[in-house]
């Protein structure tokens, strides 16, 4: 059970990562239990080295956390990919590479965590969509359709284990800076052009979409599941009046 202090034992899949870090150690200052899991070696502790397209591994790793911690009231699968380019360019292995970094890893990830919140009788998962998802952007063919069906997957997901007290979510953060980004955004010209396509003029930080996550993982969202946040300056909705 969670304790009276409202302290939750939370698993960040990818926490290693820009996003993943930056919401770990708020969670930690906010007092919880933070572990987590990522692809590469980690000599931070309560960091293992886990495969999430791994299917066997990822259920081994939750029943582990569930049985030493007694319990998992959190899961956020900060892992995914960034690939550009147009269908006609993409070769078939590249596809199935990022649709197995993207969204098989997730559908695994919610498979073996599910098992055990629905013993728990609750539980929160957020997953992370794209902006790219939510709109058309040009070459952006392989990766909107992976996070694409994360957004169908929570829906779906969130429908089958509401009943058995579980939240699923998720979030569409626009391009963000992060070391997964340098490769689009590592010169000045490249951040620019970039910022120049958000009615708001910025891209995401860090910080917000941590932020908007630990929210989406409290107890003041209780209320709220099936739903995809979409935090990308204006980019998927509006179309701004030319600036002077």
């Amino acid at each position: 059970m969670e304790n009276s202090e409202g302290q939750k034992v939370i698993v960040i899949g990818g926490i290693t990562g820009g996003i993943g870090s930056e919401l770990a150690n708020s969670l930690k200052v906010a007092g919880h239990t933070v572990l987590g899991f990522a692809r590469g070696d980690s000599e931070v502790p309560d960091y293992e080295t886990v495969d999430a397209t791994d299917p066997d591994a990822l259920a081994e790793y939750f029943t582990e956390v569930s049985s030493e911690y007694g319990r998992i009231d959190a899961y956020v699968h900060a892992i995914g990919s960034i690939y550009l380019k147009p269908a006609h360019l993409t070769p078939p292995a590249d596809f199935e590479s990022t649709i197995l970094q993207n969204l098989s890893s997730a559908f695994f990830a919610l498979r073996a965590v599910t098992k055990i919140m629905q013993k728990q009788g609750s539980g929160s998962c957020l997953f992370f969509s794209t902006a790219a998802a939510q709109t058309g952007l040009a070459n952006h063919e392989a990766i909107a359709a992976a996070k694409g069906g994360i957004e169908a997957m929570v829906r779906s997901a969130a429908a089958t284990y509401a009943p058995r007290g579980l939240r699923i979510n998720a979030i569409a953060p626009t391009l963000t800076d992060t070391p997964l980004a340098k490769p689009i955004i590592g010169s000045e010209q490249a951040l620019a052009i970039s910022k120049r396509m958000h009615p708001l003029g910025e891209i995401a930080h860090p910080d917000q979409v941590a932020s908007l996550a630990q929210w989406l993982i409290s107890d003041s969202a209780q209320l709220v599941t099936g739903q995809t946040f979409v935090l990308d300056g204006g980019l998927s909705t509006i179309v701004p009046k030319p600036r002077a």
